[in-house]
């Protein structure tokens, strides 16, 4: 019997509308769902190819939830897949991204990544697979 299903990352952040304006414009992420719907909202989900983001305030997890929610240290980051990683990486440095780590070759040259921040400095990892030029 499968008992888990539909998995999904939560970030608790400061502002979550402009945290989702944030992956809405810069990342073509979907938003879905909405709580509450008029108003501030406290909690924000976004699709991409079947990946879902939730985006929940920090007030709102302590006051509903009664946890600890924090905008501390990042422990996890979102990981999103492009094909040209430096057109890529400078494009969103000026649409306002925070850069974290510039585009670099990894895995014997396989691979090339950066890393940018959202705007509460939850980072975010772009790869692209190398391609050999055409012999």
């Amino acid at each position: 019997m499968r008992v888990f299903r539909n998995p999904q990352v939560n970030f608790y952040v400061r502002d979550v509308e402009a945290a989702a304006r944030f992956y809405t414009e810069l990342f073509d992420f979907t938003e879905t769902f909405r709580t509450p719907t008029t108003g501030t909202p406290e909690h924000v989900e976004l699709r991409l190819d079947g990946f879902i983001l939730g985006l929940a305030s920090i007030e709102s997890a302590r006051r509903v939830h009664d946890i600890p929610a924090d905008s501390g240290p990042p422990r996890a980051e979102v990981c999103l897949w492009t094909d040209d990683i430096d057109r890529t990486y400078t494009d969103l440095l000026a649409k306002g991204a925070q850069p974290v780590s510039p585009p670099h070759d990894f895995l014997n040259g396989r691979l090339r990544a950066a890393w940018v921040a959202d705007p509460d400095g939850n980072p975010i990892q772009l790869v692209a697979e190398v391609t050999s030029p055409a012999q």
